[in-house]
């Protein structure tokens, strides 16, 4: 098959059809209509075989992982995705893979009434370049930079399951086959917390979504916002997986730094968090208070007891 018969017959005939995509796959560039008083969130990532996923992940992981993590940006954000455009590039025609890996990619797509609107489609080493376009209203993005001091930190769902699954995997530990499909779920499907990123648009000072390790992701929050934190490490939501395969210090090591989780870390007003647990009580996203924002600069990790953490911090670094 030829490059445009690859993205007729896989891509353009199974994406969501929007009414507000005036052109979309098939033209030199797409068109849409943007509504009235919204403004575009607009974020890309680039998956790259052996890095951002191990060789052997299947074809339909990979689709549905390409959009997810872009996905999990816009939720942090607040905002609502509308349209994605796609760079696949892939060593050769094999259709087998490329029904797979669409069915991942517009599976996660058409629940969420996303359209692919465009991209490009090459031959080489296996990467796929996904941009995510996301509505919001103007002025109500949630940012990195606006947490205050004697806000509370939250995250959403489990920290440190997909780095379980990645060591496992690496073959650096062993895990009880009850925990294996949980954790290589979570590393290989993250679910976008979209619809929790919304709710949290009149609540949220700041919020990031966990790519590159909570520790990591939470100093960019603090570096862009000028402030410091206090995380309580016994005080994160870990898993049974993760509590039952490793011991105390190393799963809070793991969650700390390993990265690939993609739920939200945010910070609201501490007056807010009753208005928090009534927006998200019916949200099936489990959401735990971790610690709090301080005046001070810096991350500083203790237990509940007033005890220091001295255990490793540092995330996922391309460079």
């Amino acid at each position: 098959m030829s490059e445009f018969d690859i993205i007729a017959h896989y891509f353009a005939n199974h994406t969501e059809h929007r009414s507000d995509v005036l052109i979309g796959i098939g033209d030199d560039a797409a068109i849409v209509n943007v509504p009235e008083e919204h403004q575009l969130a607009i974020t890309t990532d680039t998956l790259i075989a052996g890095v951002h996923f191990p060789e052997l992940t299947t074809p339909y992981d990979i689709g549905y992982k390409s959009l997810a993590v872009n996905l999990s940006d816009l939720a942090a954000m607040g905002a609502k995705p509308s349209w994605v455009t796609m760079a696949l590039t892939m060593p050769d025609e094999n259709k087998d893979w490329i029904q797979a890996f669409c069915d991942g990619f517009f599976t996660l797509a058409n629940r969420h009434r996303i359209q692919l609107i465009g991209g490009d489609l090459t031959h080489g080493r296996l990467s796929i370049t996904v941009q995510a376009l996301g509505l919001i209203s103007p002025g109500k993005a949630i940012l990195r930079s606006k947490a205050n001091a004697t806000d509370l930190i939250y995250v959403t769902g489990n920290v440190g399951d997909a780095g379980l699954a990645l060591q496992f995997l690496q073959k650096k530990l062993d895990l009880n086959p009850t925990y294996q499909r949980q954790v290589l779920e979570r590393l290989n499907r993250p679910e976008p917390r979209i619809t929790t990123g919304q709710r949290l648009l009149s609540l949220a000072s700041a919020a990031i979504d966990i790519s590159d390790g909570l520790a990591a992701d939470l100093g960019h929050i603090l570096k862009q916002s000028h402030v410091g934190a206090i995380v309580y490490v016994d005080q994160l939501p870990l898993s049974e997986a993760l509590t039952r395969s490793m011991s105390p210090t190393a799963a809070i090591a793991l969650a700390l730094t390993a990265g690939d989780d993609y739920e939200l870390c945010f910070t609201i007003p501490a007056e807010k968090r009753g208005e928090l647990e009534k927006q998200l009580a019916s949200i099936p996203c489990r959401f735990t208070c971790i610690g709090e924002i301080t005046m001070q600069p810096g991350l500083k990790l203790r237990y509940k007891d007033g005890r220091n953490y001295h255990g490793p911090i540092l995330g996922y670094q391309h460079f």
